[in-house]
């Protein structure tokens, strides 16, 4: 019996709020931690663009700088950040977010993210048809049902 080829990890997009979110959390319960959780051990490929990790970092060291540490930390363990898109790429699909939160759409795009993980939903609207947006806590409850058929 020859061995089967493991399936490639689901690719998650994470956007900043969540980020920011899980990096300055008290609780290690949250929605958004745990999702960064399952990054780090590798139930998930989660990434980020640069956009969203320069937003994060600004956003920490203006508000809660003392969230920086366990942000880079985060950061190193279980995030892969990939550039931004270009803006001919971003044109191409103009219309489908927000202006300010196109190129992170954009990005998990064409990186081949199944999900885009967001506080702010109404953000990412219309969307594109490849990428689900969802919040922490439905991602995480989606995870749990797929968990639950596999008894």
């Amino acid at each position: 019996m020859s061995p089967t080829k493991p399936k490639p990890v689901p690719r998650v997009f994470v956007d900043a709020d969540v980020l920011f979110a899980g990096s300055a959390s008290p609780s290690e319960h949250s929605a958004s931690q745990v999702i960064l959780r399952m990054a780090e051990i590798t139930l998930i490929e989660a990434l980020i663009s640069e956009q969203v990790f320069t937003e994060v970092e600004r956003n920490l060291a203006a508000k809660l700088p003392q969230a920086l540490p366990n942000f880079r930390h985060l950061v190193d363990r279980c995030l892969k950040i990939v550039p931004d898109p270009t803006s001919t790429l971003i044109e191409v699909h103009h219309g489908k977010a927000d202006a300010k939160d196109l190129p992170i759409l954009v990005a998990a795009a064409r990186e081949r993210c199944q999900w885009l993980i967001t506080i702010n939903m109404a953000h990412f609207q219309p969307g594109i048809t490849e990428v689900t947006v969802l919040q922490p806590g439905s991602f995480i409850f989606m995870v749990r049902d797929l968990l639950m058929q596999l008894t």
